[in-house]
This record gives C-alpha cells, sequence and structure tokens, in this order.
C-alpha cells in the first residue's frame, strides 16, 4: 500500500514503506549499495548539497560520548552541479524515489537552485534544510523560493526552533515537516582538549524528539505530514514515531554502526519480515530474513526430498 508523505496533491509523492535514510548516511546512492537491499526502504534521501562546493571542516570530526558521539562535518560536498552531473544516472535506475536534501542558504540562492532541479527528472522532491540559526523570516524566504519547485517540498526543521518554525513553515507550503535535524551540542574532546561543537547522535536524542512529534502533530494542519528523526535504532523506535503521528521515520546513526538496522526497520514496518518456522534451528533463520529468502532456503531440501 502507497503511504502518502506530503501533502495530497498533483506533486504528492508516495512511497511503499514509511522508513527512509536520513540526509547524509546513505551517500548519493553510491554508499552500502552491497550491505543494503535498498528497494525495502521508501525512498534514498541524499547526503546535504549545497548550490556551491563546500569545503570539510577543520578539527575533530567524531567525539564519542556516554551514550553517543558528536559529529562535525562542515557538510562537504562538490555543489549541486556536479553532484546532478556525476549521480544522475545513478538516481534513475534505483527503484526507489530520490530526495536530494537542499541546505537552504538564502533565498536567491535557492531560487538558483530550484531552477536546475526542476530539470531533473531523476529527483521526485526535494528536503531543504533550514539552518539552526535561521529565523522566522529568513526561513519565510527561503521556503517562499523553494516553491518555485514544480517537485515536492520536505522542510527539515532545527531542534532548537522546531516549535517556533513548524506552524510558519506549514503555512508557508511545506508539503511535509521533517522534525528534526540532530540537535547541535558542545563537548571537550579529549584528544585535543578543546570543546568542539557539531551534531549530536544517540538513543537519547530519541524521547525529545518523539515529543516534539506529538504536540506538532497537534498543532499544525492535518494535511501537513510528519517524518520524525531521531534516535531510532530498532524497529520499535520507528513505531514509536508512528504512533506519535508521523506518517514516517528516518534513520540517521544506527546505520553506520549497524548497516543492517535500517533494512531491518524498513523491513518490519513494509510488512518484509518472515515469521520463523516453529523448527527452524537457529542457523536456519535471522531477524532480517524475508519471504524470498526464507523460500530460497527451504528449496534446496525440498527439492532433495522429491528427489529421494
Amino acid at each position: 500500500m502507497a503511504i502518502e508523505i506530503t501533502r495530497p496533491g498533483k506533486y504528492s509523492l508516495a512511497v511503499g514503506t514509511p522508513v527512509l535514510p536520513a540526509a547524509g548516511t546513505l551517500g548519493f546512492g553510491d554508499r552500502y549499495k552491497r550491505l543494503l537491499d535498498l528497494s525495502k526502504l521508501g525512498a534514498l534521501i541524499t547526503n546535504p548539497v549545497t548550490l556551491v562546493p563546500w569545503n570539510p571542516a577543520s578539527g575533530a570530526r567524531v567525539v564519542p560520548l556516554d551514550a553517543g558521539f558528536l559529529l562535525h562535518t562542515g557538510l562537504p560536498n562538490p555543489g549541486l552541479k556536479k553532484v546532478i552531473r556525476q549521480y544522475q544516472n545513478t538516481w534513475s535506475r534505483l527503484s526507489i524515489p530520490v530526495i536530494l536534501h537542499l541546505v537552504g542558504t538564502s533565498a536567491p540562492d535557492m531560487l538558483r537552485a530550484c531552477a536546475r532541479l526542476d530539470e531533473v527528472e531523476a529527483i521526485a522532491a526535494v528536503e531543504l534544510g533550514l539552518s539552526d540559526d535561521c529565523t522566522v523570516a529568513d526561513a519565510l524566504a527561503i521556503i517562499d523560493a523553494a516553491r518555485s519547485l514544480e517537485k515536492p517540498l520536505l522542510v527539515r526543521l532545527p531542534f532548537f526552533e522546531c516549535m517556533q518554525l513548524a506552524l510558519p513553515a506549514a503555512d508557508a507550503g511545506a508539503d511535509a515537516l521533517v522534525l528534526t535535524a540532530a540537535p547541535r551540542g558542545t563537548v571537550r574532546d579529549t584528544a585535543s582538549g578543546r570543546l568542539t561543537s557539531g551534531r549530536v547522535y544517540g538513543p537519547l536524542v530519541k524521547p525529545m524528539i518523539l515529543r516534539l512529534v506529538g504536540r506538532l502533530r497537534r498543532q499544525i494542519p492535518a494535511d501537513v505530514p510528519i517524518i520524525g528523526c531521531g534516535g531510532i535504532h530498532s524497529p520499535q523506535d520507528a513505531r514509536d514515531y508512528i504512533e506519535a503521528g508521523a506518517v514516517a521515520v528516518q534513520v540517521d546513526a544506527a546505520t553506520w554502526a549497524q548497516p543492517k538496522m535500517l533494512e531491518r526497520i524498513g523491513r518490519d514496518l513494509g510488512g518484509w519480515i518472515a515469521t520463523r518456522q516453529r523448527n527452524a534451528l537457529l542457523d536456519e533463520w535471522h531477524p532480517d530474513m524475508g519471504t524470498t529468502e526464507a523460500l530460497q532456503r527451504r528449496m534446496p531440501s525440498e527439492d532433495q526430498a522429491e528427489s529421494n
């Protein structure tokens, strides 16, 4: 059954399962392809892209925490033009829709980017990432510029400004709201001894964002879908977001630690998990097994029995 993850309308986007990778986890469709079955996901969300190239951040990139880690990359990318040229053929061959994550820098840049994006048929929708220090006025100007797109527009909100920006973003024409970008924090990097800022990932993020999803589901218009993102490390985590009011979820850090977990969550919420046979041995079954694989594992023994 198709699941609409954007507002109903001419450019609505429907997916087969409500599980997506968060921006920055699966590259541009060229990463993890030997580890994951992408067809078990609802769509591919690309790494963040800017109109012009951005360089990597200097200094510490990853700082371990007691329950997660802090990540600071600077969102390096070669710029929109080069990304499209390099990956549009890859996107056109995928069996799932592609959502390009576009970093919202300014309204003029957004207008230029959208004119280019509308020419790319392999891109089904755009996810707009708003910066953490974005004011309501700046956000509305960027969203208004992005509405020139003839594609669905998802808007990913920053964590701390989420309550302030959600309703204005919905009223401005966002086709869906993604709650939220990973919260920013500051920790001391024990390797350098310096304070380092970046985004915080880990299981403890989930309770905070889950509460935001529940509160905002009651406040924003019912026709604006919410996609939950943050601290999802199991199928039950994903189901908690759905129960709180999200139509879909995005999985981030769990994919880096356990790549198969993203596919397992996709299989679970998409209805592709096989029920374990009562007499199955431990080496004949695993949590990621789908019905196709289960049938393939049974066939040799059945064929052998028939030949005997």
